[in-house]
């Protein structure tokens, strides 16, 4: 089961990001739970410095936009 982990506040953008993250990972057919991180420190932890970000099994895959739901899917294969 894959970790997807979408760090940011909760804004419009982290929004948007995890709806494309789902999409993704709903058309691959995947196994996945996705968490939320929104505490800042939390995400300073992870490397982030600009949010929306998007990790995939602990490890940042994206940071600073909102990547399309292919860009996404080809991240997670």
């Amino acid at each position: 089961m894959k970790k997807l982990q979408i760090l940011g506040t909760g804004c419009p953008k982290c929004q948007q990001l995890a709806e494309h993250t789902q999409a993704a990972a709903d058309a691959l057919g995947l196994e996945y739970k996705i968490e939320k991180i929104t505490q800042i420190d939390q995400i300073m932890k992870m490397g982030v410095m600009w949010t929306p970000a998007l990790a995939v099994d602990g490890v940042v895959k994206v940071s600073g936009k909102v990547p399309d739901v292919n860009t996404i899917m080809a991240l997670l294969k």
